[in-house]
């Protein structure tokens, strides 16, 4: 079966990549606009949005870059309005961005909680804030919200402000999904394991934790159920599915993508 999203606006926030390859946030991007629908492609790094919205264009599509801090409303006001005024409508809207600072409650900086904290949960209000009217108005919407399954397991990295994040950004996707439900508007969050993606690939922190890259790389797809961790094609057609008319009636939902490992005990 393949899902359609034709005729639709998705506003993907985070859509650029941290390095070569495929972010979850670009391969969303380019999976919505395959499946039929005009992509916004948000990123603070606008040579990441423009390669993103390059793509999509590439294949046929239509996409627009927009540099915009996800932190910052008025910024996200202005993507918003952006796409309304190149698109007239919004459909989907993905929140993406995400940062992993390490560090426990003591030797945390207050500063580096405080950004996880803006990037990893603000954004998603921000943006919910500023596309929620327009779905209203038109009777219907999906919201896909980005979290992880460290939102529900403590994944054995010293990243207190991460796993405090993404357990917000569930239960701000869970509220979202209640509020709105009765009036045409679905919100769900997928919570990706452990994957193979350029942000963790350039994370000091990942490391530093495993010792060096190919040591990281090879432990973390031995922890994998699989024997392999996922990647960003995981996450981006799970989202294309959520945001079908095929899910109409999946809502609320915390969806693990992550081969099993969320089942684990230990």
């Amino acid at each position: 079966m393949t899902f359609s999203l034709s005729d639709q606006t998705a506003v993907v926030f985070g859509a650029g990549s941290s390095g070569p390859g495929w972010g979850n946030g670009k391969a969303a991007a380019v999976a919505y606009a395959r499946a039929g629908a005009n992509v916004a492609c948000i990123d603070l790094n606008m040579t990441a949005a423009e390669e993103t919205a390059g793509i999509i264009e590439s294949e046929g599509y239509r996409a627009i870059a927009i540099k915009g801090n996800v932190a910052i409303e008025d910024d996200v006001a202005a993507a918003v309005a952006t796409t309304l005024s190149e698109f007239g409508k919004i459909e989907i809207l993905h929140n993406n961005t995400g940062i992993t600072p390490f560090g426990g409650p003591v030797d945390l900086d207050l500063a580096d909680w405080d950004r996880a904290m803006d990037v990893n949960v603000k954004s998603v209000l921000l943006a919910s804030r500023h596309v929620l009217p327009h779905m209203e108005s038109q009777g219907y919407g999906v919201i896909t919200n980005i979290s992880s399954i460290a939102g529900i397991r403590i994944a054995g990295y010293d990243m207190s402000a991460y796993y405090t994040s993404k357990a917000a950004v569930n239960q701000l996707t869970r509220a979202i999904a209640l509020q709105y439900a009765a009036k045409g508007i679905r919100a769900n969050a997928i919570l990706p394991g452990l994957m193979n993606t350029p942000l963790v690939q350039n994370a000091a922190g990942f490391k530093a934790h495993h010792g060096d890259a190919e040591t990281q790389m090879a432990e973390r797809d031995a922890i994998s159920p699989t024997g392999k961790m996922g990647d960003a094609w995981d996450v981006a057609h799970a989202a294309v599915f959520l945001a079908s008319r095929e899910a109409k009636y999946i809502n609320g939902v915390l969806l693990p993508v992550d081969g099993g490992l969320s089942c684990r005990a230990r």
